[in-house]
C-alpha cells in the first residue's frame, strides 16, 4: 500500500499487472524508456513496484531507470491525483493573471503547487513556459491546453471535473 495525501491509500502495483500493460511489446532494455511511459499513463506516476518488475524483466539496473524518472519531467515518482493540472507561471501568464488563478485555485478548492489532494482527484503543477504566451495565462488539463484563463473559467473547469468524478463514483457505487 502507498499513503496518499490525506491518509487515503492506493493499492500496490503487482508483477502481474505491470506484465500485462508490457506483453505484447516490450522485448528488451531498448525498451525501458517505453515501458516506463507505459507505466505512468497507467498509473499517472511510477510505483516502487512496477519499476523492480521493469528493472527484473529488462535486466536494467534501478540506477539506470531512477536516472531517466528523475531526468525526465513527464515522469513522477510519487503519487499524482486523477487529473493532472498545470498552470504556467512563466512571464506573460504571470503578467496576464497566473498568480491570481493560483491563489483562487488554492481558496476555493485547496489545490496547491506540487500537491495532490486528499481525494486523490487532483495535482497542481506550476510550469515556466508553454511556450503560447498569445493565449496566457494558460491552464493545462490532462494534456489540453486552455488558454485565455480567469479565476472563474478555471474554478468552472475544476468544478466540472469534480462533478464528472461524482458521477462516475455514483455509476460504480
Amino acid at each position: 500500500m502507498v499513503e496518499l495525501a490525506g491518509g487515503s491509500e492506493q493499492t500496490a502495483v503487482t508483477d502481474q499487472q505491470v506484465e500485462e500493460l508490457l506483453k505484447d511489446w516490450v522485448v528488451d532494455s531498448e525498451d525501458l524508456i517505453a515501458a516506463m511511459l507505459a507505466v505512468q499513463e497507467k498509473y499517472n506516476w511510477l510505483p516502487p513496484e512496477a519499476l523492480d518488475y521493469i528493472s527484473r524483466r529488462l535486466n536494467v539496473r534501478k540506477p539506470r531507470i531512477y536516472h531517466i524518472a528523475t531526468f525526465y519531467r513527464v515522469f513522477s515518482l510519487v503519487p499524482r491525483g486523477k487529473h493532472i493540472l498545470q498552470l504556467c507561471m512563466g512571464t506573460a501568464c504571470h503578467v496576464r493573471g497566473a498568480e491570481l488563478i493560483a491563489g483562487a485555485m488554492s481558496r476555493q478548492h485547496g489545490l496547491q503547487f506540487g500537491k495532490t489532494t486528499d481525494d486523490g482527484l487532483f495535482t497542481l503543477e506550476r510550469v515556466n513556459c508553454l511556450g503560447a504566451c498569445a493565449i496566457g495565462p494558460i491552464l493545462v488539463v490532462d494534456g489540453e491546453y486552455k488558454g485565455n484563463m480567469t479565476t472563474n473559467r478555471t474554478n468552472a473547469v475544476v468544478k466540472r471535473l469534480k462533478r464528472e468524478a461524482a458521477k462516475e463514483e455514483g455509476a460504480n457505487a
